[in-house]
């Protein structure tokens, strides 16, 4: 399928409520109030019902009941306070997966070593990104990249969810349209659309409206893709140099929202999915709190006789921390007006800690993550298996996350690997590479070093392997350098006997 050629809407209508679902998870993700409160209608009041959206009707009546939907009266500033959570939860899913670098393996002296520099070029922190963007938007686009005017050598590149039209085919997809806005003036909006098929990547710039794609104009008319004019054939294709498609979805979990509709079921689920209301509910009972706390203020209210003049037309003041009052002209009876109160109300620390925490796990619960993986639940030392314990629903969410990472990283690699090779003669030959995620908790040096003197004392296990324990990260080279070092020290090394009695 080209690229369209008419004055279409954009984005298309059966990708609207896909789109709809990202923004509202991105806003929370975003952990900016101003977008919260213009999300869910809770901006300002005008005019004299401040509340005009709570008892309306359809979607906007039930947006606008949530906490965020609940406007500030006119003329009193805004107190409502955000937790920050769900940008919490999106980014410790991606510390989950990407805290260490993924290990890769291919076959070929040649094809490894480019293949390392190319992962070393700052894949590792592209790769962070991307998982944050994939829990926070339900899914990721990996591709390769490159600029010779910037680098010798490809990259990949993270696109999000709400810039890609994807189609599929047995739940794979089989191809795909990115979109970004490069220019916009009165009105005017000039798009960017880059569709990848296997082989290739049509390039397409548009003239529209916010509603409306527009008509197809040269791409040599706006500065952001004049670049792409030297490189398009005259039907717009740049070939890729890979035989199948060049773009790796990232699913971050199965869709629960649109699995009965085809176009949308692949796109993948959000963590944040379906816990927007505990999140609202957090930000009311963290507003609450600081609520008690500004209003257990101890005020004092004074009688107007206690106040002192501050001249004609500047008004009256009352002094609290003066030591001397002139005495003042009244009768002293216990139940006289002519008093001091003092107002001190009680803050519910304990009501609303307790109920934040509550609300905390149930958010990271439902998120697929353990209270432990944040930080929560205490500092005490404890051990790697310990750890894994604790943290068992976060350990098993990771695993789950690993099994939709591992095959579109691989195919990223090989998509890479294959864009050096045709544009930058590379001699890597393009292949597959096995992806190997790295433990996310890693075993106590000192829990270590005694389960390997209690195996080594049983005669339970070789020294390779005690120094494969030892050294996970350790090639092969490295492991037999030092396991011939230690029979070398312990005197166990036994010569070649074919090297008996030669002569030097």
């Amino acid at each position: 399928m080209p690229l369209p050629t008419g004055n279409i809407p954009w984005p298309p209508r059966d990708l609207e409520p896909a789109l709809e679902s990202m923004a509202r998870w991105d806003t929370w993700w975003s952990g900016d109030p101003d977008r919260l409160e213009q999300l869910y209608g809770g901006g300002s009041g005008i005019g004299p019902d401040a509340k005009r959206y709570q008892f309306a009707g359809g979607v906007v009546g039930r947006v606008a009941r949530w906490w965020w939907g609940t406007p500030t009266a006119p003329g009193e500033r805004r107190t409502k306070l955000h937790v920050p959570i769900a940008g919490d939860i999106c980014g410790g899913s991606a510390d989950l997966l990407f805290s260490e670098p993924p290990k890769m393996t291919v076959t070929g002296d040649a094809t490894t070593k480019r293949l390392d520099i190319l992962v070393d070029d700052g894949m590792l922190a592209t790769l962070q990104t991307a998982a944050e963007v994939g829990a926070a938007l339900g899914g990721v686009y990996l591709r390769p990249v490159y600029d010779k005017d910037i680098a010798d050598q490809p990259w990949l590149d993270a696109v999000h969810a709400d810039r890609a039209l994807p189609e599929f085919r047995w739940g794979r997809l089989s191809a795909v349209t990115f979109w970004q806005i490069v220019h916009d003036e009165d009105g005017l909006i000039w798009r960017h659309l880059e569709r990848h098929e296997p082989g290739g990547i049509q390039h397409g710039l548009y003239l529209g409206t916010k509603e409306k794609l527009g008509r197809p104009v040269p791409l040599e008319d706006n500065p952001a893709t004049e670049g792409f004019a030297g490189l398009v054939t005259d039907e717009g294709w740049v070939e890729t140099g890979f035989a199948g498609l060049d773009v790796s979805h990232i699913p971050n979990a199965n869709s629960r929202r649109w699995r009965c509709e085809p176009s949308l079921a692949d796109l993948g689920r959000s963590d944040l999915d379906g816990i927007e209301p505990l999140m609202d509910a957090l930000d009311e009972t963290y507003a609450s709190w600081m609520r008690d706390i500004r209003l257990g203020k101890g005020r004092i209210v004074v009688p107007d006789a206690y106040l002192q003049s501050a001249g004609p037309g500047r008004g009256a003041s009352w002094n609290p921390d003066q030591e001397a009052f002139a005495g003042i002209n009244m009768l002293a009876r216990a139940d006289s007006g002519q008093q001091l109160t003092v107002a001190q109300f009680a803050i519910r620390v304990a009501e609303h800690q307790g109920t934040a925490e509550d609300l905390v796990n149930q958010i990271l619960r439902s998120a697929g993550y353990s209270a432990q993986t944040f930080g929560l639940g205490g500092d005490v030392a404890v051990t790697a298996t310990e750890v894994v314990s604790k943290e068992r629903r976060s350990m098993t969410t990771r695993g789950r996350k690993i099994l939709r990472w591992r095959p579109g990283l691989s195919h990223a690699a090989e998509a890479l690997l294959a864009v050096d090779r045709h544009v930058f003669g590379g001699k890597a030959v393009p292949q597959r590479p096995t992806i190997e995620f790295e433990d996310s908790v890693q075993e106590d040096p000192l829990t270590l070093a005694n389960t390997v003197d209690v195996l080594r004392r049983a005669r339970a296990a070789s020294t390779d392997t005690l120094v494969r324990m030892t050294h996970p990260e350790w090639d092969d080279v490295a492991v037999q350098a030092e396991v011939a070092r230690i029979q070398q020290e312990d005197g166990t090394a036994v010569p070649d006997p074919m090297q008996a009695g030669a002569v030097a």
